[in-house]
């Protein structure tokens, strides 16, 4: 547990709105109160913004920190926001999005339960092997291959997205 440091603060009574302020330039004022205010060894830095905030709160003054946090978003974020502000069906995105993730998640479940039967992990790795042979055997060997497989690649890929 970590060890606790007091340093006193005081409230000084004035026709403005009390601040806070050390002991060592409160003593001069005339009525001041001593308050014991506990400091742990190791703070975080959101801890310390959000007491610079209270005290902020408490003495009327603006803080600058809550201010530049809450402008400032990261570019995704916008871009993110804009793009969903564009879609009209949002509800079949959403839709498409959960049944996305609940076939990944079954699809996961699907293979670390072939992943623990004793001799299949092994054979598919086999059959992997021996395919990825093959490919690169019958379409990368020689320059008639890989252009006809470029080709085909390229051809594919006009199909999906569409020749521009």
């Amino acid at each position: 547990m970590a060890s606790t440091a007091f340093t006193p603060l005081s409230l000084s009574s004035s026709s403005k709105a009390p601040r806070l302020q050390p002991a060592a330039t409160a003593a001069a004022a005339a009525q001041c109160v001593t308050i014991p205010t506990p400091h742990l060894a190791k703070t975080t830095s959101y801890s310390r913004k959000s007491g610079r905030n209270v005290v902020a709160m408490v003495t009327g003054e603006a803080s600058t920190d809550v201010a530049s946090t809450e402008t400032d978003t990261p570019e995704i974020v916008t871009k993110i926001q804009e793009a969903w502000d564009k879609v009209e069906d949002k509800y079949a995105v959403t839709s498409l999005a959960v049944a996305g993730l609940i076939g990944l998640i079954a699809s996961a479940g699907v293979i670390s339960a072939i992943d623990k039967l004793p001799l299949i992990p092994g054979v598919l790795e086999l059959v992997g092997i021996g395919y990825t042979g093959y490919f690169a055997y019958s379409n990368l060997l020689s320059k008639s291959n890989r252009d006809a497989l470029i080709e085909k690649v390229k051809g594919t890929y006009d199909d999906i997205i569409g020749s521009s």
